[in-house]
């Protein structure tokens, strides 16, 4: 990965102004100071997506998704950090140092360079056939399938040439050599010659979330096996990492992304408004693939083919999904097979009611296993309630799986505490649940005080990127050690720091942070909106029992994690405590 300087970073965001950058991707107004517009990364009705160009950054109070211009664009267009960099600095007229690169690694580049563009040449290829004399039966069967020449352009569909050797010939019209054309997968050559791997059919390209052609999938016209082709695993087409459709889907608006099995469930949903449906490429769902839809959503919706063997590839996905951390539900199609069926029969309302009613996988889950079992028959009852306890014990946090013992209890007719004593005693058998001891008097406020301390340091830091006044203040008697919050601790030092070299540059803060969710919390930090103080005497009380407060809950800390031999550390603590009886009598001022 390419290594660029602090100095180099800031240069590229210091010339990249947020306003115009995202302005190419929404639509801005301006009011006050602030822009606001509606948010890329979630479906809004009302403008919550503001834009700072004062503080170079943009923060959504709606969905909190937040930062600077780096992380605009590796939210919206799925960049990595040099990804982003390039871009920016090729905008602003930058020159970045080139990496070093090893004459073996310059040839493998070259080499995937070239096969880009031989699948290019393809697509484009099957594109024109299409929409030629040799393309009547695949385009008939598209138009049959009731697809728009629209939607048919947006896919790029297909269909390939008269002969069976048509593709080979044409791209060694192109000038490409049959030692190249050897890895594309999209043609077999021997001392016969060149045959295509694609004949007598519709064409899909298959693109990667770039939108560069990486393989193909190909429906044979008529009655020839296998029915649905696709290419072969290359050096630029891997199967259990690549999704159809996810160059598109990636960009929707909708909360949750669309997981179908074939590429016309994938196609028919888009053209019906559901641009969020993908589908995995003629192979069993894989963790890969779960990976991948890890970076654009935490939904998604398993709208699978309602037959047997649907049903049990839905089965098998579910756990691959939780494994990601992914929210898993079920879209029930019935009486039709796919989503394809569905909306020709009932139309996309009907789809989107579906979607709303989809249900939860475990309880999708569930209602499968009732399928193994004769309720009818006491033992097979019970046999069925031990299944649900031990699948109920996956569940490790407690409150998560008593909302689900309440949810099979009300579903199935079994009293909630039956059940959940049915759990405890299977997992406190097994080892897995322990009973649970009564709760100490005072326990809860333990985590009330941590979270008012949190929401007190977070106040702080607020105050002081928003009003100078208050800043000198909270200066004055708060140092970045007396934030226990580690990110807080972090941003303060940084802050103290250019705020005593008389700089406020709160967008080159989040550049100092890798990790996405600490700069989404820096960014929703720096976009806290404090409640209105309207006297001044209101505004310095505010402040000081916040202090006071921050500085009470730092010894508190330190004197719980305070190593006995650090005499450094004793001494500060004991300053500190000093400090804190002078400044509970003192009042503080603000102009």
């Amino acid at each position: 990965m390419a290594y660029y300087s602090d100095e180099l970073i800031e240069e590229v965001r210091s010339r990249s102004d947020i306003v115009d950058v995202i302005s190419g991707y929404v639509r801005l107004q301006k009011k006050g100071s602030t822009y606001f517009g509606l948010c890329p990364f979630h479906n809004e009705k009302t403008g919550s997506f503001s834009v700072s160009s004062g503080k170079q950054m943009y923060y959504c109070f709606g969905c909190g998704a937040g930062g600077n211009v780096f992380t605009f664009l590796m939210q919206y267009e799925n960049f990595t950090f040099p990804e982003a960099m390039q871009a920016l600095a090729e905008r602003a007229g930058i020159e970045l140092p080139q990496e070093e690169i090893t004459p073996q690694a310059r040839q493998e580049a070259d080499k995937r360079q070239r096969l880009l563009e031989i699948n290019k040449a393809a697509a484009k290829y099957y594109y024109l056939m299409l929409r030629g004399e040799g393309g009547r039966r695949a385009y008939e069967y598209f138009a049959k399938r009731e697809l728009s020449d629209e939607t048919m352009k947006k896919f790029g569909l297909g269909a390939t040439g008269p002969y069976s050797d048509s593709l080979y010939r044409y791209l060694r019209e192109q000038g490409y050599e049959d030692t190249i054309l050897k890895e594309t997968g999209l043609v077999t050559i021997d001392e016969r010659g060149g045959r295509d791997k694609f004949w007598n059919r519709a064409m899909f390209p298959i693109m990667d979330v770039r939108g560069k052609v990486v393989g193909f999938g190909g429906r044979v016209m008529g009655d020839g096996e296998p029915k649905y082709l696709n290419s072969p695993e290359t050096r630029i087409f891997d199967k259990s990492r690549n999704l159809y459709g996810l160059h598109l889907a990636r960009l929707t608006k909708r909360p949750q992304l669309l997981l179908c099995e074939g590429y016309m469930d994938v196609i028919a949903l888009h053209q019906a408004g559901f641009d969020n449906a993908v589908a995995s490429l003629g192979t069993a769902f894989t963790g890969g693939h779960a990976n991948l839809l890890k970076r654009y959503t935490k939904e998604v919706y398993l709208t699978f083919d309602s037959d047997g063997a649907g049903v049990k590839a839905a089965l098998r996905a579910i756990p691959i999904l939780k494994e990601a951390n992914l929210t898993a539900k079920v879209v029930n199609m019935k009486p039709y097979k796919d989503p394809d069926e569905f909306i020709k029969a009932l139309g996309a309302e009907a789809y989107e009611e579906r979607i709303r009613q989809a249900e939860n996988s475990f309880m999708f889950e569930i209602r499968i296993l009732e399928q193994n079992y004769d309720l009818k028959d006491p033992q097979g009852k019970t046999a069925f309630y031990n299944e649900i306890a031990s699948r109920l014990l996956r569940f490790t946090e407690d409150l998560e799986r008593d909302n689900y013992i309440e949810a099979i209890a009300g579903k199935y007719h079994i009293g909630f505490e039956n059940l959940r004593k049915l759990v405890n005693h299977m997992g406190t058998r097994g080892g897995i649940v322990k009973e649970k001891a009564p709760l100490k008097p005072g326990a809860g406020e333990n985590r009330k005080k941590e979270d008012g301390m949190r929401q007190s340091q977070k106040l702080l830091l607020t105050w002081m990127i928003e009003d100078e006044q208050i800043s000198k203040v909270i200066r004055e008697y708060i140092s970045p050690e007396d934030f226990t919050e580690e990110i807080f601790r972090k941003t303060a030092q940084i802050l103290y720091g250019q705020q005593q070299n008389g700089e406020m540059n709160p967008a080159q803060i989040i550049s100092m942070f890798a990790d996405e969710e600490e700069q989404r919390e820096i960014a929703e930090l720096f976009h806290a909106r404090i409640w209105k103080i309207e006297t001044r005497a209101d505004k310095e009380k505010a402040v000081r029992e916040t202090i006071l407060r921050v500085k009470q809950g730092s010894i508190k800390y330190r004197s719980a994690h305070l190593d006995p031999t650090d005499m450094r550390g004793l001494q500060q603590l004991v300053a500190d405590k000093r400090s804190l009886e002078k400044l509970e009598k003192l009042h503080i001022s603000i102009e």
